[in-house]
């Protein structure tokens, strides 16, 4: 298994160069072609005399948009460069909605992480919650403030869960080529017996792994970066958990630790 496509969120933030550029780093280790996405939902009108004014409204409004997709599509170009291949997709639709409409043929998806991580940023901000419930690929969410370029030392947050196994799967190209492969477990009732079969099969992807159990007080997620810390580790790989709420995603506790503490990258799977 490797990438062989890597799609990347692509917005007017701050940390979006970084961002391209770490994804660009990760399509030249692996050979893939890097794909850029943006997209913003064209108004409806609020106040129109006819029809005919309606849709002019709506036209400008489009024309807009599309003239920011330009400049989106300048920031990939521009940071993209070590990418072996590249390709641009913009849309006029929301843009978690069009991220995970692209993210039928990619194999990794790259979005930016935030503080508040229930929230749609803006302008082509793409919210954390919905990519990762519903793009049904490994995500990796990639902090306003990281280290560079993940995978060199990886921290597995196991649990035995269809999600965990996902992420642990999603994860493979990066375990392959880790300097060390944390497996740790935690919380009420967790046992090494799971972790040490997931180190196994690690190991026969070539990986060298440690298990760990992990005793605390204090939550799981933040239990789960304290030991990330200790290991000057790079990325966390863990299950995403979440429930729909109101028609929003509301992740769990552990999912929302990380995603709000890290200073790391983590690749998350649902």
């Amino acid at each position: 298994m490797t990438y062989a496509n890597i799609l990347v969120a692509v917005d007017f933030a701050e940390a979006t160069p970084d961002r391209v550029r770490l994804a660009a780093a990760l399509a030249r280790r692996f050979d893939a072609t890097l794909t850029g996405a943006a997209a913003a939902e064209v108004p409806a009108p609020l106040f129109a005399h006819d029809i005919r004014d309606a849709q002019a409204q709506y036209e400008r409004a489009k024309v807009t948009i599309l003239q920011e997709l330009e400049r989106a599509e300048a920031v990939f170009a521009r940071c993209a460069g070590a990418a072996p291949r590249t390709v641009w997709s913009g849309g006029t639709d929301r843009p978690f909605a069009h991220l995970v409409d692209k993210g039928r043929a990619a194999d990794l998806i790259v979005i930016g992480g935030t503080g508040e991580t229930e929230i749609d940023p803006s302008p082509f901000g793409v919210a954390v919650a919905p990519v990762l419930m519903e793009a049904g690929r490994p995500v990796l969410v990639v902090p306003q403030q990281h280290a560079g370029e993940p995978g060199r030392r990886i921290v597995v947050a196991w649990k035995d869960t269809p999600e965990a196994r996902r992420a642990v799967s999603g994860a493979l190209p990066l375990v392959r080529s880790a300097e060390h492969v944390f497996v740790v477990t935690t919380g009420p009732g967790a046992r090494l017996e799971g972790a040490d079969e997931v180190s196994d099969h690690l190991r026969l992807h070539g990986a060298t792994v440690t298990t760990h159990l992990l005793t605390t007080a204090v939550s799981d997620g933040e239990e789960i970066l304290r030991f990330a810390r200790d290991q000057q580790a790079d990325l966390i790989v863990m299950g995403a958990y979440g429930h729909s709420r109101l028609r929003e995603w509301a992740f769990g506790g552990a999912t929302r630790d990380v995603l709000r503490a890290a200073s790391l990258c983590s690749l998350m799977a649902h």
